[in-house]
């Protein structure tokens, strides 16, 4: 009997990847394509037919040996593969998995994004051994995974582990979800450089601009980590505060689900996680309750953008 293999597609609202896998995780062959902007549901649909064309075309693998496919996606799906709410790429209440479903005639496993990752750190990457794992996602918003007993915590209608909404502040600054005090409203990308232009528009003085040679737009984390490098005051007051507030985030977590690991992971993390992860786990050693009884881990994750693929594969293959 031949070995099965499985293809893993992220979708994300600027770019869409595949990749084939073997089952023991072995990534095969890979492609990616720019999601155009605005596009329709069913353009969408076209662009991951010809991934997963390419993909297999790459591998050589013939496809009666197409064990199924994994789809990680940027919103809320539920356990019946339902696109619920997708707010950054027109796929909500479109029926992407029975059409794929019906094009490819293997089995098709859907899931958000962020739990995909967690899920595929688990099989493959900081999270192996770990049954219990929360993960934590600073990159532009915040967010987050759990694993509870070796299964994905999704909720009734998928939309569960929603970290980054977690309310760390009454009356703390407006989040984009609506409500306020969010960690996503203190820890995210978009609220760190909320913070930095607002002390510069007070008039405090900043590297910032400077790396970003003046022009406009988003203050990226690279942009970040090298004023972080060279000590620029504003960016370091407001990291320090993001850092302490995702520290206090895990404190939280941990008295919910007393995990064995906390990963964390996300642009941020990736780029600026040494000035952080001390701050962090300085904050998170702060609480004097588990102090004796548990030793919860805080880990970065190991797999960067391979993540959401490989757990796409592993959810088809449960």
């Amino acid at each position: 009997m031949k070995q099965k293999f499985f293809i893993g597609i992220d979708v994300g609202g600027t770019k869409i990847a595949a990749a084939a896998v073997s089952a023991n995780g072995k990534i095969l062959s890979r492609k990616k394509i720019a999601t155009p902007p605005a596009s329709k549901p069913s353009a969408i649909l076209k662009l991951i037919i010809s991934l997963v064309d390419q993909v297999l075309v790459e591998s050589g693998l013939p496809m009666q040996n197409l064990g199924g496919l994994g789809l990680g996606l940027p919103g809320i799906v539920d356990k019946n593969n339902h696109i619920l709410a997708t707010p950054n790429i027109d796929l909500a209440g479109f029926p992407l998995c029975e059409k794929l479903k019906k094009k490819f005639r293997v089995k098709i496993a859907a899931g958000n994004d962020v739990n995909l990752g967690l899920l595929g750190e688990q099989w493959l990457g900081a999270g192996q051994k770990a049954d219990d794992i929360i993960g934590i996602f600073p990159g532009t918003g915040v967010g987050g995974a759990i694993i509870i007993d070796d299964k994905l915590v999704t909720g009734t209608q998928g939309a569960a582990a929603e970290i980054g909404h977690m309310i760390m502040m009454m009356d703390g600054p407006r989040c984009n979800c609506g409500n306020h005090g969010c960690l996503e409203a203190f820890a995210g990308r978009w609220a760190i450089e909320r913070d930095i232009r607002a002390a510069m528009q007070k008039g405090r003085k900043s590297l910032i601009s400077g790396l970003m040679d003046g022009k406009q737009g988003p203050i990226k984390s690279k942009f970040l980590k090298n004023a972080l490098a060279a000590k620029d005051p504003i960016t370091v007051d407001v990291m320090t505060r993001a850092a302490k507030t995702l520290g206090l985030a895990c404190i939280n977590v941990r008295h919910i689900f007393n995990p064995q690991l906390i990963i964390l992971g996300g642009g941020v993390i990736e780029a600026c996680g040494d000035f952080l992860l001390p701050i962090i786990n300085k904050t998170f050693h702060t609480d004097p309750f588990f102090a004796k009884i548990d030793k919860c881990k805080i880990v970065t994750s190991k797999l960067g953008d391979d993540a959401v693929i490989l757990g796409a594969v592993a959810l088809v293959k449960k």
